[in-house]
């Protein structure tokens, strides 16, 4: 299929010169074909989680799902015979949402200029998206947030009743076909000559967001079983990955596939140093006393005199501080040894170091008081941080495992069923790493706020983000099916709402 497209109109008469022989000059450009090559993009249908829907700055709403990737690939595919694409777009701006009249998703963040500086805030105001209004489908777009794999085959997940129960999704709910429909049931319905497919993400995400206070489910093949904050055995993936592309395929369709990024690479994890206490002389060697952590310390070397545990592990738990700044957090570790048997107080805990990723949130928490009453009851320096603050080493080689395995099955299915292959992992790698230049001479970097390629979120791209994966997936596509769809401009897309 092709559509011939001038780039500049003629910029004006042909220039005459006074001599009869003068040629005339032709300013016209020759017009740009574009092709789909060997795909057919007719009927786009795009199936994902929150990164195909268009999800930032923790919500979903109008200009997010305008600015989604698979929006601006199915623009692209207009160029060379696409047809529409459909969205199943939110009421509003806000992106905050309700069941019944009752809230149960907040708005999206803005930066706001404070007093104590620039925060993320949510807009003001109620979302008027309810999700017991049903939207009359069906949709191109079938990206749900939050969605892990196995739950994209799950019956009733778009059940409106099924929401309150904690069975259902609310975004799928507001569109599904019906109280039982799957969301590949009604990605397949639409008979698709093209698909996207990025789903896995939150197989591992949900974990590491959570400080990894979820459960490695790896062995258990009964997702019916899982938390949702647990990793997602490699087998069930690729078992029901495998499922969702031979459904999308079924009818003859091609498409592209993503693979998943590293969590290590996204400022959720990346922003909050591990050693952010300032703390004056007479607190420090208060803390270190025999009345404070100098009585933990006194009792781990005890019992490393009598080989309960290695030295090595004695110097990763003493606990010290020094007047200044930089000062590292105390955490609980539950990799640790578990002492608790020859004395109570000796629970896991230790200092943070440079391997431990502080989530985004702990932020706001640390320096609070755990007890209002009691000025002492710093958390994060008197009160060890609970295990969701950070994501521990340990913690970390759990979701790198789960993701590479993930990654493998991906690569593996592009390569059997003739996808294209995106490789979404080396790309936010290659932006958390040196960032990515732009025409303009700027660099998209994962830097929190100010980087431009996330969102303030922290998990999720920013519009110019998303319009970089955009290009990637254009890339791929081009390159697999010989067609020659544009890039987008990425500095056409904001990189940081401010309002």
């Amino acid at each position: 299929m092709k559509k011939y497209y001038a780039l500049l109109p003629v910029l004006g008469l042909f220039l005459m010169a006074c001599e009869d022989d003068t040629t005339p000059i032709d300013n016209t450009t020759e017009p740009i074909e574009y092709t789909s090559g060997t795909a057919d993009f007719s009927n786009y249908v795009a199936v994902g989680n929150s990164l195909t829907a268009g999800y930032s700055d923790n919500a979903l709403f109008i200009a997010g799902q305008e600015a989604s990737f698979t929006n601006m690939l199915a623009t692209n595919f207009a160029l060379a015979g696409g047809g529409s694409f459909d969205i199943p777009f939110m009421a509003d701006n806000l992106g905050g949402m309700t069941l019944q009249g009752t809230p149960i998703a907040g708005n999206r963040l803005f930066l706001a200029f404070t007093a104590n500086g620039p925060a993320p805030t949510p807009v003001s105001g109620q979302g008027a998206t309810e999700v017991s209004s049903k939207l009359s489908g069906p949709f191109n777009n079938m990206g749900v947030p939050g969605a892990k794999s196995y739950e994209l085959l799950a019956p009733g997940y778009g059940s409106v009743a099924g929401v309150a129960l904690g069975t259902a999704n609310p975004y799928f709910a507001r569109f599904s076909s019906s109280e039982s429909a799957t969301v590949i049931g009604d990605a397949a319905a639409q008979g698709a000559t093209f698909f996207t497919l990025w789903a896995g993400t939150n197989d591992v995400v949900l974990y590491a967001v959570g400080g990894g206070e979820g459960e490695d489910q790896t062995g258990n093949l009964d997702p019916s079983t899982y938390s949702r904050d647990d990793i997602t055995d490699p087998n069930v993936y690729a078992s029901v990955m495998s499922g969702i592309v031979q459904t999308l395929k079924a009818g003859g369709a091609d498409g592209a596939i993503a693979n998943i990024p590293y969590v290590t690479d996204i400022p959720y994890f990346t922003t909050v140093p591990h050693n952010p206490i300032p703390l004056d002389a007479q607190t420090a060697a208060y803390l270190n006393s025999m009345a404070a952590y100098g009585a933990y310390n006194a009792g781990l070397a005890q019992l490393q005199a009598l080989n309960i545990i290695t030295a090595e592990e004695l110097a990763k738990r003493t606990i010290s501080f020094s007047a200044g700044e930089g000062n590292a957090v105390v955490i609980i570790d539950e990799d640790l040894t578990n002492l608790t048997g020859f004395n109570p107080a000796l629970i896991n805990m230790r200092q943070a170091t440079a391997e431990d990723l502080l989530v985004l949130t702990s932020s706001s928490f640390i320096g609070t008081l755990a007890d209002p009453n009691n000025p002492t009851s710093i958390n994060g320096v008197a009160v060890p941080l609970a295990d969701k603050w950070v994501l521990t080493p340990e913690e970390q080689l759990m979701v790198k495992t789960a993701t590479d395995a993930y990654n493998q099955t991906i690569a593996a299915l592009a390569s059997a069923y003739d996808l294209a292959f995106v490789d979404a992992n080396s790309l936010l790698s290659t932006i958390n790493s040196t960032g990515l230049s732009l025409s303009d001479g700027s660099v998209v970097t994962s830097d929190f706020a100010t980087g431009g390629g996330f969102s303030l979120d922290g998990v999720h791209p920013a519009p110019r983000g998303y319009a970089i994966i955009a290009n990637a997936f254009t890339t791929a596509i081009n390159t697999k099916f010989g067609s020659n769809l544009p890039m987008v401009n990425p500095l056409d897309y904001t990189g940081l709402y401010i309002n």
